[in-house]
């Protein structure tokens, strides 16, 4: 957050892009790596909240890609968050 307290830092999933570069489903996913549709499809949308670091390892071997990879710091104003 800048001095003035208008802008945040957001950590944004990039699942649903790898996936579709891997051309891979959900239910792929979630059989080869165990982890819950439920949980997979939230962080496909973008909407987790919180992840467990197991299955972000997962994710990372089973996609062949970096934790820098599968998730993006984005610097969001006040006035952006607000729209969302």
């Amino acid at each position: 957050m800048d001095k003035g307290g208008n802008q945040k830092v957001v950590i944004q999933s990039r699942l649903s892009r790898l996936m579709g570069e891997k051309r891979v489903r959900l239910i792929e996913v979630a059989r080869a790596t165990g982890i819950s549709r439920n949980m997979l499809s939230k962080l496909y949308y973008d909407r987790a909240q919180r992840v467990d670091l197991v299955d972000v390892a997962k994710l990372c071997e089973y996609l062949n890609c970096s934790v820098g990879d599968l998730f993006d710091t984005v610097h969001e104003t006040k006035r952006q968050s607000l729209q969302s």
